[in-house]
C-alpha cells in the first residue's frame, strides 16, 4: 500500500511560523527519503494554528528540496482564485518539476467569513446580493479547460496560450470532506481525495458514491481515492497516546472557537489532565485519528483500506513536539516498509 502525507505546517506554542514552514521542509525530506508517495500542503488563512496560506510558494520550496516525492496542494482553494491564474501558477511548477507535481481542489473558504469576504475576487452588487453564491463548478470547468486547452473554437478564451507551455499537465484532484465534493469528482471524472481527519461520519458513503457515480473522463479512466486521516505513531501505544494530549486540546480549542497555535503536552495536561486511558477522539466507523505502536498503527490502517478499497492513504499528524512527528512518520514508513517499495519501483 503506498502512504502520502498531508502537512497544514502546524505552529507549535513557543515557536514561531518561520520555524513551522522549516519543519515542513525539513520533514518533506525525510518523506523523500522513506519512501512516501507524495507531499501535500494545506491551505488556511488568518490562523495562528497553521503557516502556510499560500501553498504553492512552498509547493516551490520542497519539491526544490526533494527528488522523488510527487509534491502538491492539499488544496488550493479555488473560490478565492482567477482559474487562470491558478493554470500559470500550476504549469509553472510543472515546467520547473515535470512529473511530480499535483493540484488538489478545494471548495472550503480556509477561513472565517471576514477572511474569506476579504479574499474574494469580486465585491460588487452581485456578491452583497448573494451572499453565498457558489460557483465553483464554473471556476473548475474554466481551470481544467486553460490547463488541457480545451475550451471550444468560439469561445473568447480560446486563443488565451497557458505559459509555459510544457508537454504534460499536473493531474487535477478534487478534495473534500462531503456527499457533495464525492459527487463532483465523480460527475468530472477527477481522482478524489476525501478528509477524513476532518469529518469521519459521511467517509464510506462518500468513497462508494464517489465510485458509483464515476464518468470515465480525458482526465481519469477509472475512479481513483484517497482517504487522509490522522496518525500518530510512537513506540509504544502509551506513548503515542500521551502524545495525542497536543492535538485532544488543540481540537477542543478549535471547537471553542480558540484557534492559536497547537498546546504543549504541559497545557494538555493541566486542561484535560493526566493520562489515563487510550482515547478515542469520536465514534465513528473508523476514528479520526489512528494512535499506537507501529504495528498497531499498521493493522488498523491496512484494514481501513481493505474495507475501502483504497491503494493509498495520507496521513496528517499534529503533536507539539516536531521530533516526535518526523518520528512518527519514521515507525509509520518503516512499518510499512516504504523503502523497499520504492526500490522495486524505482
Amino acid at each position: 500500500m503506498k502512504l502520502s502525507i498531508v502537512d497544514q505546517s502546524p505552529v507549535s506554542s513557543g515557536s514561531t511560523p518561520a520555524e513551522a514552514l522549516h519543519n515542513t521542509i525539513e520533514l518533506a525530506r525525510l518523506a523523500d527519503r522513506l519512501g512516501y508517495e507524495r507531499y501535500w500542503i494545506a491551505e488556511h488563512h488568518a490562523i495562528d494554528s497553521f503557516a502556510s496560506p499560500a501553498p504553492e510558494v512552498l509547493i516551490a520550496r520542497v519539491a526544490a528540496e526533494t527528488s522523488a516525492i510527487r509534491v502538491g496542494a492539499g488544496g488550493i482553494l479555488l473560490p478565492h482564485y482567477s482559474p487562470l491564474k491558478v493554470a500559470e501558477v500550476f504549469r509553472m511548477l510543472h515546467a520547473l518539476h515535470p512529473g511530480r507535481i499535483d493540484l488538489g481542489l478545494g471548495r472550503a473558504p480556509g477561513g472565517t467569513a471576514r477572511e474569506t469576504y476579504a479574499l474574494r475576487r469580486d465585491r460588487g452588487e452581485r456578491i452583497h446580493a448573494h451572499a453565498h453564491a457558489d460557483d465553483f463548478t464554473e471556476q473548475l470547468t474554466e481551470l481544467l479547460a486553460f490547463l488541457y486547452s480545451d475550451f471550444p473554437a468560439n469561445h473568447p478564451f480560446a486563443k488565451i496560450k497557458v505559459t509555459p507551455a510544457m508537454p504534460g499537465v499536473p493531474p487535477v484532484w478534487l478534495l473534500g470532506s462531503s456527499p457533495w465534493s464525492a459527487s463532483a469528482a465523480a460527475h468530472f471524472g477527477l481522482p478524489y481525495a476525501f478528509a477524513h481527519f476532518i469529518d469521519p461520519e459521511p467517509t464510506r458513503p462518500a468513497v462508494e458514491s464517489y465510485r458509483l457515480q464515476f464518468k470515465p473522463s480525458r482526465y481519469l479512466s477509472a475512479p481513483r481515492a484517497i482517504v487522509a486521516l490522522g496518525v500518530l505513531c510512537a513506540d509504544t501505544e502509551q506513548e503515542a497516546q500521551r502524545l495525542l494530549g497536543s492535538a485532544r486540546l488543540f481540537r477542543r480549542r478549535i471547537q471553542q472557537g480558540i484557534a492559536g497555535p497547537i498546546p504543549s503536552l504541559e497545557e494538555a495536561e493541566r486542561e484535560l489532565g493526566p493520562y489515563q486511558a487510550p482515547v478515542r477522539m469520536e465514534a465513528s466507523e473508523w476514528p479520526r485519528y489512528v494512535v499506537g505502536a507501529p504495528e498497531q498503527v499498521k493493522g488498523m490502517l491496512t484494514r481501513m483500506a481493505g474495507d475501502l478499497h483504497l491503494e493509498e492513504l495520507m496521513v496528517v499528524t499534529i503533536v507539539h513536539d516536531h521530533q516526535a512527528r518526523m518520528r512518527s512518520y519514521e515507525l509509520l514508513a518503516q512499518a510499512f516498509d516504504l523503502a523497499h517499495r520504492l526500490v522495486q519501483e524505482g
